[in-house]
């Protein structure tokens, strides 16, 4: 028996037998709008407080059209010329992500477009599991990251994400805010320091 089994074991032996249950944590919902149009744009206030873009759809825009409006300045290059690896049929991409694939394989990406599985208000973030991502490495490696995300999969804040069944069974789960970014030298704040040089999030609810 190793060290780790014999200091477990005391733990175990020495934990109290109270079968007591968890206590209820509140929601604090009364914080937040009540109307689904007020919570949208909470959310969009947030992302671009932590630097995000929020890019609605004009009337008859696509959601291609929007990506290449939303990055006609930041990508350095055509989109001719452009990796493009696309989860989402709005988009056609060409680079194609499999289950196989090594997460170091995906750093030649310039945009990856997800549809993130929900939203926060509270905080301005996206939510992705393996499911959405299928190479968790690429909402890091990708230089810019283009969001789907349905506005009615919008909550509150993070007590009710942590309540939900698609976050409780999700093999892996990350809370994307804003694009990469650092302060640390000499205060002054760096975005794309670490990863995505640019997140935008576009409204489009599930077709």
């Amino acid at each position: 028996m190793s060290s780790r089994d014999d200091i477990l074991g005391a733990v175990r032996s020495a934990k109290p037998g109270l079968d007591a249950p968890a206590p209820t944590v509140p929601n604090y919902d009364e914080n937040y709008p009540a109307d689904r149009a007020g919570l949208i744009d909470l959310f969009a206030e947030r992302l671009t407080m932590m630097g995000g873009t929020w890019h609605a759809l004009p009337e008859g825009q696509t959601v291609d059209d929007a990506l290449q409006e939303a990055l006609a300045d930041k990508l350095g290059k055509t989109f001719d010329e452009a990796v493009i690896a696309s989860n989402v049929p709005e988009v056609a991409g060409n680079r194609a992500l499999t289950e196989t694939d090594a997460p170091g394989s995906v750093h030649d990406v310039d945009i990856a477009v997800l549809r993130a599985r929900f939203g926060v208000a509270e905080t301005g973030s996206v939510a992705f599991s393996e499911a959405e991502l299928t190479v968790n490495s690429i909402a890091y490696l990708a230089q810019h990251l283009v969001v789907l995300l349905d506005p009615a999969e919008i909550v509150t804040n993070l007590h009710r994400a942590y309540q939900r069944d698609d976050f409780v069974s999700a093999n892996y789960t990350v809370f994307h805010t804003g694009p990469s970014a650092t302060a640390d030298i000499e205060g002054v704040l760096v975005r794309g320091a670490q990863g995505v040089r640019s997140l935008t999030v576009i409204p489009a609810p599930v077709q």
